[in-house]
């Protein structure tokens, strides 16, 4: 294409066809070549070093949850249960994504670990080519693509911000094989075939009804991802020029009315009862902490809004920027701390509009000025990051301060499976809790919050009892036979029953100095 699809409608306007002609906005040259390859060339770096993360696959946060995810789907695809621990309850995270990988698992045979490095490879071809595909319907600058995905990996701030749905480098590097991975890069693509399709009014009625189906695909795969790109969509509807013909709201609305469709019927959690779902708030209170820190850099972005605010109201970014602004203010208001993860409502747009801002934006001395700027704030945000490297590099290439995060993110209970069988119970800590369940195990006590786990806190309570020193033996028994455990795994001065109680028989000192027992009698 030879124009931003957001000139069509002002084309239109001057060939007579719009009620009063208007004066396309002025935009700046085109990057020069040399300047373009440079860019291409950092994200191909990047790229290289995501391809290590792949390979290595970091095992911190939520990786335990979405193997498990993957084990319960390819062991029984129609009545999964819990993926944490032995309970038949629903869980938003069998969504659409995680049941074509357990097709997937069931029909190549591959591990679960190699099904989600699989999972890792298409979700970041999906996020990057997802990010150019939208970014060339705002503007033909073939620079602007490559820089966006800088600064959207880049341009944070001095403390990280490590949550699924947050496209920081270092959040990206433990997030690259989850659900939000994959449902952030349909959502740009969403995002760009939703803008096409609004300038484009004579498409079918198939292409709008794809795109509903995409909306909810999206929305199960990772609900936060949802909320975040369906205010880019408002911002893409709100953002068009010419009025819709009545024809093309009817081919809209039949989109919506699919994807709501689906979200309804999806057979593995009730989509719409997640918003009478409590216990949301104090696990997202930290999103509201320490923002100075977190964002130092997004102001850099709200200025290239500011700009674009200048010449167009209703520019896209724009609006999608000030409805994710209300959302996560609107929760520090009401103390409803999980709006926070609307927050990349907020930076998604900042850092687009910066990047385009850098090759386009105004006059030539104001061009060279700002992309100065934001160059510099990239290598700030860069090197702020640079722990993220303790992922992929060995531990004897990198600072003490690096190592240790890069030796928890390769902690393996793979060691335990020669003597395990799928769907034995564990009694472990809530840190072991996280891993076992992706090799076939239960535990007790779920490792992440489960809000469909009616007895969630009364497993805690228990596990937290059968570890405390001061429990009767009687009592640590009377727990191991509620939830019919089969292995206790656990250090040596963790507490629970002693290694020597004739209801333990010892199987296996791990390599993380951990202990396998099997209970006995």
């Amino acid at each position: 294409m030879s124009r931003a699809l957001d000139d069509i409608p002002v084309a239109a306007a001057r060939s007579g066809r719009g009620r009063r002609a208007r004066r396309a906005p002025r935009r700046g040259p085109l990057v020069a070549a040399p300047l373009t390859t440079a860019l291409n060339g950092a994200v191909l770096l990047v790229t290289g070093a995501f391809v290590f993360m792949i390979v290595r696959l970091p095992w911190l946060g939520d990786l335990g949850v979405h193997a498990a995810t993957i084990e319960r789907l390819r062991h029984d695809l129609t009545d999964p249960g819990n993926p944490m621990v032995d309970s038949p309850t629903q869980s938003p995270y069998y969504s659409p994504w995680t049941v074509f990988l357990a097709l997937l698992a069931k029909v190549t045979g591959l591990g679960t670990f190699d099904v989600l490095r699989v999972a890792a490879a298409i979700g970041f071809v999906l996020l990057l080519s997802g990010v150019w595909h939208f970014v060339r319907t705002l503007t033909p600058n073939p620079g602007a693509p490559p820089l966006a995905v800088l600064c959207l990996l880049f341009l944070w701030g001095r403390e990280l911000m490590v949550w699924s749905g947050f496209l920081g480098f270092t959040s990206l590097s433990l997030n690259i094989s989850y659900p939000s991975t994959f449902a952030t890069g349909l959502g740009f693509h969403f995002l760009a075939l939703l803008a096409k399709a609004l300038h484009r009014p004579t498409q079918g009625w198939t292409r709008h009804i794809a795109l509903g189906l995409m909306w909810a695909v999206m929305t199960l795969s990772h609900q936060f991802s949802g909320v975040v790109f369906t205010f880019g969509a408002l911002g893409v509807l709100a953002s068009v020029r010419t009025r819709p013909s009545g024809a093309l709201w009817l081919r809209l609305g039949a989109g919506l009315a699919t994807g709501l469709l689906v979200l309804a019927v999806w057979p593995y959690y009730s989509f719409f009862g997640l918003f009478g779902v409590g216990g949301l708030e104090s696990i997202h209170r930290d999103l509201y902490s320490r923002s100075l820190l977190r964002f130092t850099l997004l102001p850099v972005g709200v200025l290239a809004l500011a700009l674009r605010l200048r010449r167009n109201r209703r520019d896209p970014l724009v609006i999608w920027f000030l409805l994710g602004l209300l959302t996560v203010g609107a929760g520090a208001l009401l103390d409803k701390w999980s709006l926070g993860r609307a927050e990349p409502a907020m930076v998604i747009p900042a850092q687009l509009a910066a990047a385009i801002c850098a090759v386009e934006g105004g006059k030539r001395l104001f061009r060279a000025v700002f992309s100065t700027v934001l160059a510099v704030a990239l290598v700030v945000g860069c090197w702020a990051q640079k722990d993220a490297l303790g992922f992929v590099l060995r531990e004897d290439a990198l600072p003490d301060t690096v190592t240790e995060g890069a030796v928890n993110a390769r902690t393996s209970y793979e060691w335990v499976t020669p003597y395990t069988s799928y769907g034995d119970v564990f009694m472990t800590g809530e840190w072991t809790a996280q891993k076992v369940p992706a090799y076939g195990g239960y535990t007790v006590i779920p490792g992440y919050p489960d809000f469909f786990l009616p007895d969630e806190r009364q497993r805690r309570a228990d596990t937290e009892r059968y570890f405390a020193r001061t429990t009767p033996r009687e009592e640590r028994l009377a727990i191991l036979r509620k939830y019919h455990v089969t292995w206790v795994l656990q250090w040596r001065d963790e507490g629970g029953l002693s290694g020597k109680d004739p209801a333990l028989r010892f199987v296996k000192k791990g390599p993380n100095a951990q202990f396998l027992y099997r209970v006995v009698g």
